[in-house]
């Protein structure tokens, strides 16, 4: 069985931000390599952009379930209480934020339904507000870089020319990460190396991905790269000695500004590298592979 830990900080922040000469790189643990030779990517907040502000389904939708028990909390205190939790386990499989509002709704007498059920709840409520931005992309009436973290189409081209392979893995339901993923035209890149959250979410983990490539794709955890834009992607590499680079994109702006929440939560994980989105991502190799002859 796999089971995502919680976030805990385990690397200090710098004082100040060691930035790479002319680029959007920040340096936190300077990480070098000879050879990679595959790539694993997050997909939501990484490269796709599809589900951008999902926190406002899901957070109401909580505190409106909460709020039925009349525990005599003002829906204020809720709020505060359903945010908190959300976002420390944002980089875990939804489900595991459904887990906790099971816990909450007991805690105040209530009577909880499964998990899986509020987890399809909030997909229903999220599809609907993001379907809108699905059938742009199908009719061709958005373009597919519209809804991708900018210039992930030309890292994803650039590693493809040195011969890396690409993986995905999602904590979103793999289904709806194929769909979104053949949506955003990304689909070539990574063909069926695609991996998402299931039912059984005890089987699944980004972890156990991490693992089988390690032992069936590369001889040596340097020669394995990871973008994520969640603490458990990131995390994970770090713990099996991968290369780990934390996108800390700004979903609404995409202009190149770090997001001031995911850097530090990033960074304390263990990121080597943290980026705002895919804009220098031939200085980020080169740097990288700089001790390459």
């Amino acid at each position: 069985m796999n089971h995502e830990s919680d976030f805990h900080v385990k690397f200090p922040l710098p004082d100040t931000p060691c930035m790479l000469s002319g680029s959007s790189i920040e340096v936190v643990r300077p990480y070098h390599t000879q050879k990679i030779r595959v790539a694993i990517f997050d997909f939501d907040g990484t490269l796709s952009l599809i589900r951008e502000g999902w926190p406002e389904i899901m957070i109401p939708m909580m505190v409106q379930v909460l709020s039925e028990l009349d525990s005599g909390e003002s829906e204020a205190a809720l709020t505060a209480l359903v945010t908190d939790f959300v976002h420390r386990l944002t980089g875990k499989q939804t489900i595991y934020q459904m887990l906790q509002l099971v816990e909450e709704i007991k805690k105040r007498g209530g009577q909880p339904r499964d998990p899986q059920w509020y987890k399809e709840v909030y997909h229903r409520r999220l599809l609907a507000r993001i379907e809108q931005r699905r059938e742009a992309l199908r009719s061709g009436e958005a373009t597919a870089d519209q809804w991708l973290v900018p210039h992930s189409r030309e890292l994803l081209e650039n590693l493809h020319r040195r011969g890396v392979q690409l993986y995905l893995a999602s904590g979103t339901d793999e289904v709806y990460v194929r769909e979104e993923a053949r949506l955003l035209g990304l689909d070539p890149y990574f063909e069926d190396r695609v991996y998402g959250a299931v039912n059984d979410y005890r089987s699944f983990s980004k972890e156990a991905v991490i693992r089988q490539l390690l032992e069936e794709k590369v001889s040596d955890p340097k020669q394995l790269i990871g973008f994520g834009d969640g603490y458990v992607e990131i995390e994970n590499l770090v713990r099996h000695g991968g290369l780990a680079v934390g996108v800390a994109s700004d979903e609404q702006k995409r202009d190149g500004s770090v997001d001031p929440w995911k850097r530090p939560r990033l960074i304390s994980v263990g990121a080597h590298y943290i980026i705002p989105d895919f804009r220098d991502h031939e200085a980020l190799l080169e740097h990288m592979l700089e001790d390459q002859n």
